[in-house]
């Protein structure tokens, strides 16, 4: 796989430099040396990086095969394609499947899935790399970068706050005021699985707007502003409104949802190969659709 771009500035920059505005970053460069001896090329000569650039030279980087890890099996098993480009894949995961490999299941995860996707395919570049992962337990939207270079960009953007995600919760109780910031510390509980509030936790940041609510329980959009592990989930447990099914953190579990009520609902980022603006989303699933409908009637 190959990317090209010509220099049309006047600044003067190396191909280090010049590739460092492409996203390029030092480890990347240095990985694919190293893997090839010679990735970058000006105007179809191999350079090394400190080479300087002139107006109208044509650089090359070669991307090479990134192999499968042995120790990921393939996993037939279908996966709920949204969007897909030669660079990433958007897919909108079923609560209940686990993202990445771990002790307890090494063989169906949805990295396993879509490295069997990739196989089946006859990609060179068999390593999946999750951007936005969720839950076992959170459906919806999942952007993953099928290449190395594509999960430099887009990490990129998540570090600059310019990827979005937009979650649906319901969550118990009637949520006050009907739009906020929770902003509490969170940090991982001295025993347990679970996150905790804390003052010696990272800041961290949820934005939600109440869509509906009954006597009952409240539907709401949420908007995260940092990336917490198990955010949503501890900073409305935090407030006294926990997530339906939610048992971890104490949710109500009488009112038919049997997993945390939280669903990917929106995913948007501009593209970094081809600078358009995308924007996808997913429906609630089977098991949460029937709690927006009794909201509505």
């Amino acid at each position: 796989m190959q990317f090209e771009w010509q220099k049309v500035s006047e600044v003067d920059q190396s191909v280090k430099k010049f590739l460092a505005t492409k996203g390029v970053s030092h480890r990347l460069l240095s990985a694919i040396k190293k893997e090839t001896g010679t990735p970058i090329t000006v105007n179809g000569h191999p350079v090394e990086a400190g080479q300087m650039l002139a107006v109208g030279d044509v650089v090359t980087m070669t991307l090479p095969p990134e192999p499968a890890d042995p120790n990921v099996p393939v996993s037939v098993e279908p996966i709920d394609i949204v969007a897909e480009t030669a660079n990433w894949l958007v897919v909108n995961k079923p609560a209940g499947l686990t993202v990445v490999p771990g002790p307890s299941n090494r063989e169906d995860t949805l990295v396993n899935r879509v490295k069997g996707y990739l196989v089946k395919q006859g990609s060179e570049h068999l390593v999946p790399h999750i951007i936005t992962r969720l839950d076992r337990f959170t459906s919806g939207l999942v952007l993953i970068a099928k290449h190395r270079y594509a999960n430099s960009l887009f990490s990129e953007q998540l570090a600059n706050n310019t990827l979005h995600k937009t979650y649906l919760a319901f969550v118990a109780g009637q949520v006050t005021p009907e739009h906020s910031i929770i902003d509490k510390p969170i940090r991982k509980a001295d025993e347990g699985f679970n996150q905790i509030v804390a003052s010696d936790g990272r800041s961290a940041q949820t934005e939600y707007w109440v869509l509906a609510a009954n006597d009952q329980y409240s539907m709401v959009k949420v908007h995260l502003l940092t990336g917490r592990t198990h955010q949503i989930r501890v900073h409305f447990q935090s407030e006294g409104h926990p997530l339906l099914g939610d048992e971890l953190y104490h949710g109500p579990l009488e009112l038919g949802v049997i997993r945390q009520a939280l669903h990917a609902s929106q995913l948007s980022f501009t593209d970094p190969f081809t600078g358009a603006a995308e924007a996808f989303e997913a429906p609630l699933p089977v098991d949460l659709a029937p709690l927006k409908l009794n909201l509505e009637k």
